[in-house]
């Protein structure tokens, strides 16, 4: 098959850790052809969805990882295979690159679906099913979300279309800087943030479960560096060895129907304790970790599911 990756630079990734690159690892291993474009390379040219990239290859070298061809345009439509994996922020410039890689509907099979991926973003997608999660508030209003606070009293605060840890900070009960960060986030940006009530059990982890077609595949945890809310790995976060309980197994068993009817192949959820917190749709991570600590090969599961949709 022929497979697109449409991604941030495959020339910096970190290759013992980036799932793309273990994605396309797996694809070349496969005997699939791979083409690179970054999305600032889309391109909508009179009916066609166009790509301005590279043909390219990979080996597990750490700083020569990726041969790349000459720089060609293609039209996606003739590509088997497109993968949407830039990582956010999801903007107004990832919303378009959905609605077009959207037009490739019937001819060419993008993952995840991107209509879905504009519609499920990973902090709204949880907000239907209330119970699996802890209170959660969306809101722009201060008047509004300081009333939150004082009912639960310890709150993490985080930009709503936020990644990677950026921006997100914990207010507990004595904490006097909620209105000074609502004056710096709504400085800059007029989307609502999102308050959760804070969870200590995150001081034992962040498990990441990754689901392959809507079946949980295996988890691992990322537990905070010292003095540290967030566990992240971009921001320092330690992945550990860890297993699904039954309560992860039922919460995958309640969500994982409807990632598989809206076409999420790949995805990661949170789970803090016993709470949901978050359903990753847009560039899940987690992948090369999971199949070191339990010797799982998630990307092959990965292209079984799509080899069998094709």
């Amino acid at each position: 098959m022929k497979i697109a990756f449409q991604m941030d630079p495959i020339q910096s990734v970190n290759i013992n850790a980036d799932s793309s690159f273990r994605l396309a690892e797996e694809a070349q291993a496969r005997g699939h052809e791979l083409f690179f474009y970054s999305p600032d390379k889309l391109a909508y040219d009179e009916g066609r969805i166009l790509a301005v990239g590279q043909w390219f290859t990979v080996r597990r070298v750490q700083g020569d990882h990726v041969t790349l061809g000459p720089e060609v345009q293609v039209d996606l439509a003739e590509m088997d295979v497109v993968w949407l994996r830039q990582d956010p922020p999801f903007d107004m410039h990832y919303i378009t690159s959905t609605h077009l890689l959207d037009r490739l509907r019937g001819t060419t099979l993008v993952v995840n679906d991107p209509f879905w991926v504009r519609n499920y973003p990973e902090k709204l997608l949880v907000l239907d099913f209330p119970d699996l999660t802890p209170p959660t508030m969306i809101a722009r209003d201060l008047a509004t979300i300081k009333a939150f606070k004082v009912r639960h009293g310890d709150v993490i605060l985080k930009p709503l279309y936020g990644n990677g840890g950026a921006g997100v900070f914990r207010l507990d009960a004595n904490d006097r800087n909620l209105t000074s960060l609502h004056e710096l986030f709504t400085g800059f940006s007029r989307e609502p943030l999102i308050v959760q009530k804070f969870l200590p059990d995150v001081s034992a982890g962040d498990k990441r479960v990754i689901l392959v077609d809507g079946e949980a595949v295996g988890a691992i945890n990322r537990v905070p560096a010292e003095g540290e809310t967030r566990s992240n790995m971009h921001v320092g976060g330690r992945p550990e060895k860890i297993g699904l309980t039954e309560h992860d197994l039922e919460i995958c068993a309640r969500i994982g129907p409807l990632l598989r009817e809206k076409g999420q192949v790949f995805v990661g959820i949170d789970v803090i304790g016993s709470y949901l917190t978050e359903i990753n749709v847009t560039s899940p991570t987690g992948m090369q970790e999971l199949e070191r600590f339990d010797g799982i090969n998630v990307a092959e599961k990965i292209w079984q599911a799509i080899e069998a949709k094709l």
